[in-house]
């Protein structure tokens, strides 16, 4: 025998420390696997066994391992700083413990009623147990836990630790999938350090940093420091690191993952929250998400709550931190809004049809200014557009289309064809000057001649023999022909409207005296407009005119 293994404490320490702090699995065995992570572990198995009433929970590693005197001297040893009794913080080549003030092994008796060790480093093994029972004694400050194994030999190529938790004290169901996703909430992972959960020799479900959010319906992601696009005079700024959500819908509250929480060295040190007295916008209610902020484990002083779940923000540098994080909150609210805008408009393209910032723009300011309030009113805090919201912006486009001014001229479709790109372009003379070459062909093609420009008109039009008759389709409502002067007054003035929308454009001029004809006012947009109106009119006479014998 190597000695008597011997556990020394105040009676009070374990009851206010252990039982009363930790009365639940997730934190419970978080203090097991950090001490997995301190031990150089590359792998930690979460066993859950619930057989015929019966239930233990098993936390084993791969780490180094404890030999009777580290038994003694750190894992029996309430209070210990490992960091300052070791004189480093670092295990392995590149890992820096997580564990600080010695007590997270009192977390043990939040759940259990037995605990037993078993670890394995350099050839040997030892194992004991501990009972509550026999620690929860008012006289007692010291503790002989019931030794198994003491230095037996064992295979050198086989180290770690495997702690089993017996007599559990809640009346949990033991959920894998549940705890596994509790766990991925405490804990960043990475490739050299793999946790798993299993229940009754089922297949293990892994603890990653993916499962911390997979719940939650994402619509807006940074990564920082990467996707901010923020800095400011914070020396730390860029030691800042993790992964930012903004949900589609708002986080229910009673999933306590509203806000951000922070790591440091892999572990939880602040739940989620906004470090902000200011909380009111509803924004709040969509992020989430982690940071990481491993400089803090670095402070003289330890600003890091015993059940880690919170800092002292009355720190001098935690008052810098938390001003700083605020910051990025500010900053991630505004880009937020403008990256959700932008998805909306997406959703709302893809559902409509409609490009709704290009529609706007094809408005006039008048106009633009009347339907614009209307639509952000409409899409205001909203989630993606659903069919009633894009219907309602489908009528809305109906009744406002693109360039408005343009269509709601009702113009001939022929019109509308020849002048529309020229419209749209602003060059207001051409898409008149086209338009009307296409009423000039158009009557040259129904009249069947050969003539052309003013020439064709006149001949077409004539009030002697013309080739073609606007008015003698028509009758009056009682089926009586109108007074000959009535025709011939319908008849000559068509041909004189017809002569004088050609002669008002019949040279076409360079393209920059279109740009001066315009930009000067004397051939503005609502010239086109009325000239293309008049054209339209002229257009509908020729589609109900009928050849003369």
């Amino acid at each position: 025998m190597a000695g008597q293994l011997k556990m020394s404490f105040d009676p009070m320490t374990i009851e206010h420390l252990g039982v009363r702090m930790y009365s639940t699995l997730p934190p419970v065995l978080s203090e097991l696997i950090a001490n997995s992570y301190d031990a150089d572990a590359k792998k930690v198995n979460v066993i859950l066994r619930d057989v015929e009433g019966s239930k233990e929970i098993v936390v084993e590693d791969d780490g180094v391992g404890m030999s009777f005197s580290d038994l003694n001297e750190k894992f029996l040893r309430i209070g210990r700083n490992r960091r300052t009794a070791e004189g480093t913080d670092e295990v392995g080549e590149h890992r820096k413990v997580i564990g600080k003030k010695g007590l997270g092994k009192l977390s043990f008796f939040g759940v259990a009623q037995e605990i037993e060790v078993v670890t394995r480093k350099g050839g040997k093994e030892n194992a004991f147990l501990m009972r509550w029972e026999d620690i929860d004694k008012p006289d007692k400050n010291e503790y002989e836990p019931t030794p198994l194994r003491t230095e037996e030999d064992c295979d050198p190529n086989v180290h770690g630790t495997i702690i089993t938790l017996r007599g559990i004290k809640r009346e949990s169901d033991f959920a894998p999938e549940s705890l596994a996703t509790s766990l991925s909430r405490i804990f960043i992972t990475d490739p050299g350090f793999a946790i798993a959960v299993q229940h009754n020799g089922g297949k293990p479900i892994a603890v990653s940093n993916d499962r911390k959010y997979e719940s939650l319906d994402k619509h807006v992601e940074w990564t920082v420091p990467a996707d901010l696009k923020k800095e400011g005079d914070y020396l730390k700024e860029k030691k800042i690191t993790g992964h930012l959500i903004a949900t589609r819908k708002p986080i229910p509250p009673n999933t306590n993952m509203r806000g951000i929480t922070l790591f440091s060295r892999k572990k939880l040190v602040n739940v989620p929250e906004y470090f902000s007295d200011s909380t009111s916008s509803h924004f709040f209610s969509y992020l989430t998400g982690w940071l990481e902020v491993d400089f803090i484990d670095d402070l003289p002083e330890d600003v890091i709550s015993t059940n880690r779940q919170s800092l002292n923000w009355g720190h001098p540098e935690m008052e810098e931190l938390k001003k700083k994080l605020k910051s990025i909150l500010d900053w991630l609210q505004q880009d937020w809004r403008d990256k959700r805008a932008a998805l909306r408009d997406e959703a709302l393209t893809e559902k409509s049809g409609i490009k709704v910032k290009e529609w706007l723009d094809t408005m006039p300011e008048a106009i633009r200014a009347e339907v614009a309030p209307i639509l952000t009113q409409l899409l205001k805090d909203s989630e993606l557009p659903d069919e009633a919201t894009s219907g309602v912006v489908k009528r809305m486009h109906e009744l406002v289309p693109e360039y408005p001014l343009f269509h709601w001229r009702h113009l001939h479709p022929k019109v509308q064809t020849a002048s529309e790109s020229y419209y749209i372009s602003q060059d207001y003379y051409t898409a008149f000057f086209e338009a009307v070459k296409a009423y000039v062909n158009a009557v040259k093609s129904k009249s069947n001649s050969q003539l052309t420009d003013n020439a064709l008109l006149e001949n077409v039009f004539a009030l002697k023999s013309p080739k073609l008759s606007v008015t003698e389709k028509f009758k009056k409502p009682d089926g009586g022909d109108f007074e000959p002067d009535t025709i011939e007054n319908m008849a000559g003035g068509h041909r004189m409207l017809a002569l004088g929308i050609w002669l008002a454009c019949r040279c076409p001029i360079a393209h920059e005296e279109v740009r001066d004809l315009r930009d000067s006012g004397l051939f503005t947009e609502q010239d086109c407009l009325d000239a293309l109106s008049l054209l339209s009119h002229l257009f509908y006479r020729l589609d109900n005119a009928t050849l003369v014998p």
